[in-house]
């Protein structure tokens, strides 16, 4: 399998497993508040990815470098998008905003364990 591949699925993991653990322990709106957090980290994960891919590829049509420019575009944006998000989830829906920050670390932490298993599979 490829490894983006498994890094993507991981984060889906990690982000529905960490939902299903903060709803136990905190209750439905920190859950959503998570939720949250983890679906916008999968978008940049997804971002930085295609941006990579065109950016990477030796094709320079118009077409790609639209594409990498709406990528780059989203990704420079990425932070404001974030703090619209942020002070929507905690002022509208009332969710702690650290159940959505933790949240965002779940595609670091696809990362971190996609390394650590590439590094045990190739002993």
């Amino acid at each position: 399998m490829n490894t983006l591949v498994r890094i993507r699925r991981l984060t889906v993991i990690i982000g529905l497993a960490g939902t299903a653990g903060v709803l136990l322990v905190r209750g439905p709106r920190d859950a959503a508040g998570f939720l949250a957090g983890a679906a916008f980290s999968l978008v940049s994960l997804r971002s930085w990815i295609r941006l990579a891919d065109v950016a990477g590829g030796a094709a320079s049509s118009p077409q790609s470098v639209r594409s990498a420019r709406t990528y780059g575009i989203f990704l420079a944006l990425r932070y404001v998008l974030l703090a619209v998000g942020l002070y929507a989830i905690v002022n509208v829906l009332g969710i702690t905003p650290v159940a959505t920050i933790v949240g965002l670390l779940v595609s670091f932490a696809a990362v971190i364990v996609g390394i650590l298993y590439e590094s045990v599979i190739s002993k």
